[in-house]
């Protein structure tokens, strides 16, 4: 381990490529980010922005075979990048654990709930199959599944979506991880089950001083639960910084388009809403110089071609502090003010 004092998690420089029959897919392309033990990241972006891969590369999850890794993914000052398979597999579990988008496919069909999350805690720990099925009850009593001490026994077909998503709850914080990975873990869930989601993680790293990456598109989430938000686009990182600075103050033309594009209940009620225009791009044959230009509507400010021919630097925002931005307009706090924040409320 480093001697140095910097943050639990630092990714730096971090691109993932796989190839394909058509080409080289960047699904993450030169990310950096840093995260403390207690605070949570929210990662927000379209499907194919990269956010799930860019996790899934911190649990070392890719096939080594089909995926190029570079850059440095360090937790506690161990670049992970650098480990052996078995060091790994301790890893996974017992200092970093991942929530999944659908708990329905990502537990087994034919073993119960209880010895699917028993199995988590036997794998990283010394104790009888007796004290792990113990420990799952405690585990799905802590997560508020009614009724702990049977249902454990039950499988996941006979549990609700939401049930099932707070069963996975209980499995990846078995062994008290010091990192949690949540992948859209309110998809599909009502909105009442939801906030008991969202509320459950909040009491749970308050309890065990977890850091927190949420993955979502909904900007919603990231307000209930982000310290910090990342905004990504085509694999790269386009905003940075503080939750409050983001949602009330963003500089960049995906950031407003994402605000835009959701329903606000503080809103205009008769206000439209407003979509992105476009498609995100493909990985493979990504746009040259800004990814977004094809789908900006403020490409035409600019007196120049910067904006096809010049990749923007991710430099300081004008709200100064660590927020960032990757854009080439010049005055995108004037935008916003008088363009943007009436139609969001």
């Amino acid at each position: 381990m480093s001697g140095t004092q910097e943050p639990f998690l630092c990714v730096e420089d971090l691109t993932v490529k796989f190839p394909t029959a058509d080409g080289v897919v960047t699904a993450v392309n030169g990310l950096s980010y840093q995260l403390e033990l207690g605070k949570t990241l929210g990662i927000v972006g379209e499907s194919g922005s990269g956010k799930s891969v860019s996790s899934m590369a911190i649990m070392g999850l890719h096939d080594p075979r089909r995926t190029t890794i570079s850059g440095s993914i360090r937790v506690q000052g161990t670049d992970l990048l650098g480990v052996d398979d078995e060091r790994m597999r301790k890893f996974r579990g017992s200092v970093a654990a991942m929530i999944f988008q659908d708990p329905l496919t990502s537990l087994h069909p034919f073993f119960t709930v209880g010895d699917q999350i028993a199995e988590a805690y036997l794998a990283h720990h010394k104790a009888s199959k007796r004290e792990a099925r113990e420990r799952a009850i405690e585990m799905l009593d802590r997560v508020g599944i009614p009724q702990a001490s049977r249902r454990v026994d039950d499988y996941p077909h006979q549990f609700s979506g939401g049930m099932r998503q707070r069963a996975m709850i209980a499995m990846a914080l078995i062994n008290n991880p010091q990192l949690l990975i949540a992948d859209e873990p309110t998809t599909a869930l009502d909105v009442t089950v939801q906030a008991q989601i969202l509320d459950l993680l909040q009491d749970l790293q308050r309890e065990y001083g977890s850091a927190i990456i949420i993955i979502t598109h909904d900007l919603g989430v990231v307000a209930e639960m982000a310290d910090d938000v990342l905004v990504m686009y085509a694999g790269r990182c386009v905003e940075y910084g503080p939750c409050k600075q983001i949602l009330t103050h963003p500089e960049h033309p995906y950031t407003w388009g994402l605000l835009t594009s959701a329903p606000h209940l503080t809103g205009d009620p008769e206000q439209r809403l407003t979509p992105i225009k476009g498609t995100p791009p493909s990985l493979i044959h990504v746009p040259s110089g800004c990814p977004f230009h094809p789908r900006c509507p403020y490409m035409s400010q600019l007196p120049d071609d910067r904006c096809v021919e010049t990749l923007p630097e991710l430099r300081p925002g004008g709200q100064g502090g660590s927020h960032l931005v990757r854009c080439h307009l010049p005055n995108p706090d004037e935008i916003f003010v008088a363009e943007i924040q009436p139609r969001i409320g």
